[in-house]
């Protein structure tokens, strides 16, 4: 081979700059104004690109977000230092992220150029936030100077910036700029808008419809109540909440004595949940579509006209609502994670997932074999054959002349037994017995555990102290047996062997400290019960299991970013409802509502409740009476509840779902394609096995297999392995074998294969790169023609492993 040129060198050098015209270039001008040559362009471009500036301008903004927690809403206008602190805080903020909209824009320009400033949606996201705090700030000095200048008339004069305030909890949603993860999972909803605006406008449509229906039947049926004779008392039992009646019918009657069936009642919930007019009528479906409360309105309705056919309106609400229209919106979200993975599959990712295991699998294999000659190298040392024997005769005199002979064969013998015993100590370790034994031991350390209970007698409290103290010691055993047969690096390099040692040592030094009196029990034994999930380790054996296992591992990524872009939603949610109802569930009937938004975390909690549907309804009939009841502007509380249920159950927690989904059908493409590559080693073992028949014969032999009962003879519970490369094809080999059974450490130590032997390294089509014989001085005194080294050059083109001893010489 001829050696290249220079000017080939030079063009290879040339060559990765091909790609840098794909960069759009800086525009050239700035604000109309600023050339890149300006001294204030380049440090702002310079200070933009900074790496550290994006990091510091996240950590402001989560300095922002705990200031925005800390704040503390009051009623009626009231403030205290610490709120007096953080709204001067809140101008450093401001005045930062001005500082950093200001030099993006000179950096990049402002609207005009192909990569400017708001050519990017998510700087049109922090640019309205920002200019939304300066335009606060601004009005706030407004009226400032207004009520300075005309003090007697100042109150209820200028712009009421409160409402504007409120704007500040869009803040944290500038990490998303910042976020890259955050800003994939985002875009993939969004692209799930259209087909989910179309869903919401067949949800409206049914909404309009039954409300309509509703309005029409159950109109002014919900205002009359059980008052006393003569007064406006209302008559209820004790504890009791007062429901419509009826006069006539089979509506409920008033049964307390003294009292009568009249009008006059506002309604259910003060006067919220009924039929009246359309926009209430349309805010009782959505609540009974949600299926919160709605059989509540069912029962105050069969109350006010009866029970015979009201049901019938609930029910197909129910069912064309809640079980078939709104499930539609996992659908969609579903299809687009499908459409997704379709994307992906096409693009190679599948295939890759599969090569992947395969490789896996292939490499298994060839460790079993080379764990397979050290079994024969114990044979060896079993019948005495010992390379060390092997050595000269001026070696053995020398010892015996320096009397170390019987040390050395000591030694030696020591070594052998040795070796022997931890190859044993290996194999049982990693047998079957010994796995099922150790799980069986962690079942009753649970149950032991599990059988303590309040004022329990004495002497199962000494029968629990002494099953703890056996149970130690047999951890303790099985810990040390690890140890010694896999060796401590192997045995520390599994994560199930770390947390074993961590709980076997803190248990060993709980008993210590307890019995010399240092310390009382601080039950690090329920530690223990952690173990059982060993048991799912098995999955090794379930194909189907495995595979869901390993798609949902995949997804990880997927799943942590959502659950930090739901994490932000409810921050933000939670955040607007301190603005909006801090201080304000404070009503005259001294109930304390433990739903509420007077401090961060219980305003998290809250939002957390209503996005589980859990009774959100009575929260938001809690903000309506906050505002005045359902009148104006009290009804229009239900937007900010609507909207957060809408947003955070049915698209943000379906999300969840859609990925579960696609797991499974990933799991069911993997299973498939491995049931399809079985059977093609099936016909072609089958092939192989007939090789001096026709073709027709070999095919009709394979359709009686075929039509052959599957698992004929087989436990259809253990997944079988049967040797493709054996002439006999009905021989089944143990499903579970001893030294392949799932233990701790099967990913460390390498198994005795019971299984088929692995491909050939032909068959793998791997891509080896040539390297060169290094022309160098080995040991800086072996030239490349040193008759020493000649013959280990000769080995460099063999394996992997004698290249390794060939480099160093």
């Amino acid at each position: 081979m001829e050696p290249s040129s220079p000017q080939d060198e030079g063009q290879r050098k040339k060559q990765p700059k091909k790609p840098l015209p794909e960069v759009l270039p800086r525009p050239p001008r700035a604000l109309f104004c600023l050339t890149l040559e300006n001294p204030v362009r380049k440090a702002c471009i310079s200070i933009v690109e900074w790496k550290p500036f994006e990091t510091i301008i996240l950590l402001t903004i989560f300095a922002n977000c705990v200031a925005l927690a800390v704040y503390l809403p009051m009623p009626e206008d009231d403030n205290n230092a610490l709120n007096l602190g953080l709204e001067k805080l809140e101008y450093f903020f401001l005045i930062v992220f001005s500082i950093e909209a200001a030099m993006k824009i000179i950096a990049y320009g402002f609207l005009f150029h192909q990569d400017a400033y708001l050519r990017s949606g998510w700087n049109v996201l922090d640019f309205i936030i920002v200019f939304l705090g300066v335009f606060t700030v601004i009005l706030e000095q407004v009226n400032l100077i207004q009520s300075n200048t005309a003090p007697l008339s100042s109150k209820g004069a200028g712009l009421d910036v409160k409402a504007l305030r409120a704007f500040r909890v869009l803040r944290p949603l500038r990490l998303v700029s910042g976020v890259p993860s955050l800003q994939v999972v985002l875009n993939s909803i969004f692209k799930a808008m259209l087909p989910l605006f179309h869903i919401a406008l067949l949800v409206l449509f049914m909404v309009i419809i039954y409300a309509i229906i509703g309005l029409e039947l159950f109109k002014g049926k919900m205002h009359k109540t059980c008052y006393f004779i003569g007064t406006d008392i209302v008559a209820t039992v004790e504890n009791e909440k007062p429901s419509p009646c009826a006069r006539t019918g089979s509506g409920r009657p008033c049964t307390i004595n003294g009292s009568e069936c009249r009008g006059g009642w506002p309604g259910p919930n003060h006067g919220i949940t009924h039929f009246d007019n359309f926009g209430f009528s349309m805010l009782t479906v959505y609540q009974c579509i949600t299926m919160e409360g709605w059989t509540d309105v069912l029962y105050w309705v069969n109350d006010a006209i009866g029970n015979e056919w009201p049901w019938i309106y609930f029910v197909t609400l129910i069912l064309l609502g809640s079980f078939f229209i709104l499930n539609l919106v996992l659908g969609v979200l579903s299809g687009e994670f499908t459409k997704e993975r379709e994307k992906a599959k096409s693009r190679g990712t599948f295939q890759k997932l599969r090569e992947k295991q395969q490789l896996e699998e292939d490499l298994r294999g060839y460790l079993s074999w080379v764990t397979q000659g050290e079994v024969m190298d114990v044979d060896d040392l079993r019948e005495g054959k010992l390379t060390s024997d092997e050595g000269g005769s001026d070696t053995e005199s020398l010892y015996e002349i320096a009397g170390l002979n019987k040390i050395i064969q000591f030694v030696r013998h020591w070594r052998q037994w040795n070796r022997i015993f931890r190859w044993k100590c290996h194999e049982v370790v990693k047998s079957r017995v010994f796995y099922w034994l150790v799980i069986l031991i962690v079942a009753l350390n649970t149950l032991s555990i599990a059988s303590e209970h309040h004022h329990q007698p004495l002497w199962l409290t000494h029968l629990q102290d002494v099953a703890n103290r056996v149970l130690l010691s047999l951890f303790t055993v099985e810990m040390l047996m690890k140890m010694y047969g896999l060796g401590l690096r192997q045995y520390f390099m599994s994560i199930f062997n770390r947390f074993d040692c961590f709980v076997v040592c803190s248990g060993i030094l709980e008993i210590l400290l307890v019995e010399s009196g240092v310390m009382t029990p601080l039950g690090i034994s329920v530690l223990r019960c952690i173990r059982l999930l060993r048991i799912f380790k098995i999955t090794k054996y379930w194909t189907s299991l495995s595979n869901l296992v390993a798609s949902l591992l995949n997804s990880i990524r997927s799943i942590a970013s959502l659950l930090l872009l739901l994490f932000l939603f409810i921050i933000i949610c939670a955040l607007l409802g301190m603005q909006l109802f801090g201080g304000r569930y404070d009503f005259e009937d001294t109930e304390v509502r433990r739903s509420n938004f007077d401090n961060f975390p219980q305003a998290l909690i809250s939002v957390f409740q209503v996005l589980t549907g859990e009774d959100w309804n009575s929260v938001m009939y809690n903000g309506i009476m906050a505002y005045g009841g359902p009148s104006y502007p009290g009804v229009l509380v239900c937007i900010y509840f609507i909207i957060l249920f809408v947003c955070g159950n049915y698209i943000l927690l379906n999300v969840f779902l859609a990925i579960a989904v696609d797991n499974l059908a990933e799991a069911e493409s993997l299973t498939s394609a491995q049931k399809a590559k079985a059977e093609e080693r099936r016909r072609r073992k089958m092939s192989k096995g007939l090789p001096d028949k026709s073709e027709e014969e070999k095919t009709m032999m394979a359709k009686k297999l075929e039509q052959k009962p599957k698992g004929e003879g087989i436990p259809t519970t253990a997944k079988l392995k049967i040797d493709e490369f054996e002439s006999n094809v009905n021989e089944v080999k143990d499903p579970y074998p001893s030294a392949d059974f799932p233990g701790d450490d099967e990913e460390d130590e390498p198994e005795i294969p019971i299984s088929p032997r692995p491909r050939p390294l032909a068959e793998l089509q791997l891509k080896e790169k040539a390297v060169p014989i290094p022309e160098a001085s080995a040991f800086f005194i072996f030239s490349p023609t040193n008759k020493w080294v000649a013959p280990w050059q000769r080995c460099w083109v063999g394996s992997g492993a004698l290249r390794e001893g060939c480099f160093l010489l």
